[in-house]
């Protein structure tokens, strides 16, 4: 029976165009490696049509390009960025669902891709807004930020690989010379006994390769830079360079999608989760929302920002009186983190207006504002004092 129903909702392509063609549909569309599920929803709710599209552009075309503009909502992964740009060429509404806060459908007790696309469907149907909607940022924008990206995996491969190669020196009672990364060739082996060279030589020639063709990114990625201007006005905080303001740049992509700077921490899960119920308020971590990458960064500029001998700055003082009164290890990661946000909230901030950076800017308010009052407070003394003469007289 359930067989005969589901083939009757598989009708054919030229059908639900012409159904398409008569009221506006919403869609839900879960994205699968190979093929990936869709089911249609008429006006009033009901089953239009599901079925198995290919997950290429040309499979998208021939089920989505001659229907009329409707509501398709799928959610974000892998091929969720090409496929959110395909369909909105062909004039659809395209939601693109954040999971990680729709528990509707990562937590279904009854789960799969036909029920999924169902879900998606009934959920944008009746208010996009369930599905946490996120944006998408370009196609230009996502090549971009992937060479930055694989640049960052070969970091972490070579960081791996020096790991291994000092592990494996230890127990054979040896150690290899203390060096930058840039710096590890395959001749730090050299003085050690043969056995260990055959073990870790191999290791040492793989991240001098990985070395070269991390600075041949890093070419690619000043070239890169030369088509965001913007990166200058950002550069000018001390401990952002190039990586972390083009990342910043691409990751965001359009300043404007933000009403306040104050709103890319959270953004970025620069801001605690909160899970406050009655009188019960507990300190929890931050969300961890929002890309990876660039929360990484940002919190590694904050410790230059913080650490000794880096310049003076409002940011820097802010951050080491959070530091102050106990210098646990815990209490300066702490620091880190919300001088991370503090710093994006800036960065927004002079990407927006392009002002000239001034590291002082709020002790040099706070100064500004106490001389306004002193003087008027002066000048209140010198009224009352007139008006003492007056009385006299």
């Amino acid at each position: 029976m359930r067989k005969n129903s589901i083939a009757r909702l598989q009708v054919s392509k030229s059908q639900i165009r012409q159904l398409a063609a008569k009221q506006r549909l919403t869609v839900g569309l879960d994205l699968g490696d190979g093929d990936s599920r869709y089911c249609m929803l008429d006006q009033t709710g009901e089953k239009a049509s599901e079925g198995k599209v290919a997950t290429t552009k040309v499979g998208l075309n021939a089920v989505f390009g001659k229907m009329a503009a409707s509501r398709i909502a799928l959610e974000v992964g892998t091929h969720s960025p090409w496929v959110s740009r395909q369909l909105a060429e062909l004039g659809h509404e395209v939601i693109v669902a954040n999971p990680r806060k729709v528990k509707l459908i990562t937590q279904s007790v009854k789960k799969n891709d036909r029920l999924d696309a169902e879900q998606l469907a009934r959920l944008a149907r009746v208010d996009p807004k369930l599905l946490s909607p996120i944006r998408h940022r370009g196609a230009e924008a996502q090549a971009d930020l992937a060479v930055i990206r694989a640049r960052d995996g070969l970091v972490a491969c070579r960081t791996e690989a020096i790991n291994m190669a000092r592990g494996l020196a230890k127990p054979m009672g040896e150690r290899l010379k203390k060096c930058d990364a840039d710096s590890v060739k395959e001749s730090l082996a050299e003085g050690l006994s043969g056995a260990t060279r055959n073990v870790i030589g191999p290791l040492l020639k793989c991240v001098e390769e990985i070395t070269r063709q991390i600075l041949a990114y890093d070419k690619q990625i000043q070239e890169i830079e030369k088509r965001y201007p913007e990166t200058t006005v950002l550069k000018q905080v001390y401990g952002v360079g190039t990586l972390v303001s083009l990342t910043l740049i691409l990751t965001i992509e359009d300043a404007d999608r933000f009403a306040h700077s104050r709103e890319v921490g959270p953004y970025l899960g620069l801001t605690r989760k909160l899970r406050d119920s009655g009188a019960s308020q507990p300190e929890l971590g931050i969300s961890k929302a929002g890309d990876e990458l660039l929360r990484r960064l940002l919190v590694q500029s904050a410790h230059c920002v913080l650490r000794r001998g880096a310049p003076d700055s409002d940011l820097r003082t802010w951050g080491l009186k959070l530091q102050a009164g106990g210098g646990k290890r815990g209490r300066k990661k702490k620091a880190a983190v919300a001088v991370a946000r503090k710093l994006a909230v800036l960065l927004h901030r002079l990407w927006v207006t392009g002002e000239v950076y001034d590291p002082h800017y709020n002790r040099k308010a706070v100064a500004a504002a106490h001389r306004n009052e002193v003087t008027a407070a002066q000048r209140g003394k010198c009224t009352a004092g007139r008006g003492k003469k007056k009385s006299a007289a």
